[in-house]
C-alpha cells in the first residue's frame, strides 16, 4: 500500500505543478510546460502530443502501469504480479543492462527489460502446473 500512497504523492506533485505552471504567463509559461511534458514523456506517462491539460487529467493507474512490477507482468514475462515482484526483488531482472531490485521503479518508453544472464523461469510449465491443480481442485 506504501507503494500506491508514493504514487499518488508524485502524481499529486505533477498535477499541483501543472496547476502552476497554468497560472504564468509568456515564456516563462512554455519553458516550464516543455520541460513538465518532456518528463512526462520521457517515462511514456503521456503521448508525444499532449498538453497542459492531458497532465491534470492522469489518473493514478496511468503511474502504477509504468512500475517495473507491472511492466514484467505485461510483457509475459512472469505469471502473476507477486511472481514479477519476486523476479525483481532477488535480482533477477536487468533494465538497460544494470539490475534493478525494485519494483517500483518507473520504466522508461526506451527501456530494455530482460532477465540476467543464465535465468530463464520455466512459465509454461508452471502455468501448466497451476492449470492441472485447477483442474484436480474441480474434479475433487
Amino acid at each position: 500500500m506504501t507503494e500506491v500512497w508514493r504514487a499518488a504523492e508524485l502524481l499529486r506533485r505533477w498535477r499541483e505543478l501543472a496547476k502552476q505552471i497554468v497560472s504564468f504567463t509568456g515564456e516563462k509559461k512554455d519553458k516550464e510546460i516543455k520541460i513538465l511534458l518532456g518528463k512526462l514523456q520521457k517515462y511514456a506517462i503521456i503521448g508525444a502530443d499532449a498538453d497542459i491539460d492531458d497532465v491534470l487529467a492522469l489518473e493514478l493507474r496511468n503511474l502504477l502501469e509504468k512500475r517495473l512490477q507491472t511492466v514484467i507482468y505485461k510483457k509475459g514475462m512472469s505469471l502473476t504480479p507477486k511472481q514479477a515482484r519476486q523476479f525483481i526483488v532477488h535480482n533477477k531482472v536487468m533494465v538497460n543492462s544494470k539490475k534493478v531490485s525494485s519494483p517500483s521503479y518507473l520504466t522508461k518508453a526506451n527501456d530494455e527489460i530482460k532477465f540476467v544472464p543464465g535465468f530463464a523461469p520455466q512459465l509454461v510449465v508452471a502455468a501448466k502446473q497451476v492449470q492441472k491443480v485447477e483442474e484436480e481442485k474441480q474434479d475433487g
